[in-house]
Formats: C-alpha cells, structure tokens, sequence
C-alpha cells in the first residue's frame, strides 16, 4: 500500500526565490546522503520530481512550488515508510535554512 501525503513547508518568498531555494536545498541533501542517490528534474516552472535509491529499491516523488509554499510528496512502500519519515524531515529542514538564508538576503 502507498500512502502519498503532501507534506506543506510554507514560506514568503516570490516563486524564482522559491526555485532557488528548492535547487540549492536539494543541493545539500544530495551532498549529505550519496549514497541514496537523489536526483531532482525540473518538470515545469513549479514542479521538480525527485527519486531516490534505498535498499536497491527507486523511490519517487515531487516537490511542487505554491503562492507561499512548497509541497513535498514522496511515494513509498511499507517497507521503507522510516526512510521516508527521516527523508521528509531531512528535506524540510534543509528547505526551511535556506528559506532562512533567503529572507536574509544570502542568495
């Protein structure tokens, strides 16, 4: 079974900062964890989909860009459900330093 939640990290953004935002915190969360393989493709101006490797077993999901939010949603099988808890937390934090790092006029 597979259960898809969209998990909402919100922000203030414009939606060009809120692109940047998303590359360069997906940047640090495949820098950190190679070894899962992440990948992230731009598949419109709002949406990128994302993949994974864990457990030899592809994992896939989208972050889509909102007015003042950006929606994670990752679909995985029962067996790695503690992947994706850890995944989704890892992700967010990252998005939300750089949401940080934003506001602060650093990138």
């Amino acid at each position: 079974s597979i259960m898809a939640a969209k998990h909402v990290i919100e922000h203030n953004l414009d939606l060009p900062t809120a692109r940047k935002v998303t590359d360069k915190a997906f940047e640090t969360y495949a820098e950190r964890f190679k070894e899962y393989s992440p990948t992230a493709t731009w598949v419109s101006d709002t949406k990128s989909n994302i993949g994974f490797q864990a457990k030899g077993i592809k994992l896939n999901g989208s972050l889509e860009l909102k007015p003042h939010a950006v929606e994670l949603e990752l679909d995985v099988p029962l067996l790695l459900r503690p992947f994706k808890g850890r995944a989704i937390q890892v992700i967010d934090e990252e998005i939300r330093d750089w949401i940080a790092k934003a506001n602060a006029g650093e990138i």
